[in-house]
């Protein structure tokens, strides 16, 4: 399915790894919830009852994308029974980049006009979505959750992290894209159709494979005019326990390489570049 706003040729230029769909019951709301996994076991779990105790369902389609989970953590049955509609599987290569790739393009494709994106590792507190999608449906194109702000919540929080995102990586990105963030590592994000279908962003390309899309898109769509914003909301990581897909010390160089090819304009559109040569 294709609508009507992606014509042919631009849907056939997106760059999409492939995946599979072994649950799709069609789209019921204007809005979407996409929570990407792999491995999250009892986490991913949690998250959509405590989903399902808030009635998201009731104002948002629930869709999974699962990177490859070997843990039998995603069952039909018991994500039917937390109120989920879809679960994509990304068979193509790349990491946590390709799997949204993959959510984005299923979702704009089933005619969404804003996505919710929250991780499956239940770090974060879902009571905020509401929030977001009320932030999109008064022409918000970028909603960033922020613990760091009045009325956020950081627990536990790794001193390390901590440091790195308030002094490295939020400076950073403000500091290029010309609008204040605060806390511009995490996933937990919405965005508008209109900003995922422009052009001059091209998020639907093979570059973003590993961390890239959400580092890019923090530089990108302020540079461009969009309406951005931050909302205060509650991150809270276990004690004794980091659920994270970054390992230490390559992960974490890995993280700060993308910020720095993000902010000097490396992840750019091609047209856009093509534009001021």
């Amino acid at each position: 399915m294709i609508t009507s706003d992606i014509t042919p040729d631009v849907r056939d230029s997106w760059q999409v790894p492939t995946f599979d769909t072994p649950l799709w019951l069609g789209r019921l709301h204007q809005w979407c919830v996409v929570i990407p996994v792999i491995n999250e076991g009892e986490r991913i779990k949690s998250l959509l009852a405590r989903m399902a105790t808030l009635k998201i369902g009731d104002i948002a389609d629930i869709i999974i994308i699962d990177g490859g989970s070997t843990d039998d953590s995603l069952s039909l049955e018991s994500l039917q029974q937390n109120a989920v509609r879809g679960l994509l599987v990304k068979t193509g290569p790349g990491k946590l980049s390709a799997q949204l790739r993959c959510a984005y393009a299923f979702a704009l494709d089933q005619g969404y006009e804003g996505i919710v994106t929250i991780d499956g590792n239940d770090k974060d507190d879902p009571e905020a979505i509401p929030r977001f999608i009320d932030a999109l449906k008064q022409g918000v194109d970028f909603v960033q959750a922020s613990r760091f702000i009045t009325g956020g919540v950081a627990e536990n929080t790794p001193k390390s992290r901590d440091f790195a995102i308030r002094f490295i990586h939020a400076p950073m990105l403000s500091l290029f894209s010309g609008f204040k963030w605060t806390d511009t590592t995490q996933g937990f994000r919405a965005y508008s159709r209109k900003m995922l279908l422009d052009r001059s962003v091209a998020p639907f390309r093979d570059v973003f494979m590993t961390y890239e899309l959400l580092a890019y898109l923090s530089y990108r769509v302020p540079k461009l005019g969009y309406r951005c914003i931050e909302l205060p909301t509650v991150r809270r990581y276990p004690k004794g326990e980091v659920p994270t897909k970054i390992s230490s010390f390559k992960g974490n160089l890995s993280v700060l390489l993308v910020l720095f090819r993000a902010c000097f304009g490396k992840y750019d559109s091609p047209m856009d570049v093509e534009k001021c040569r």
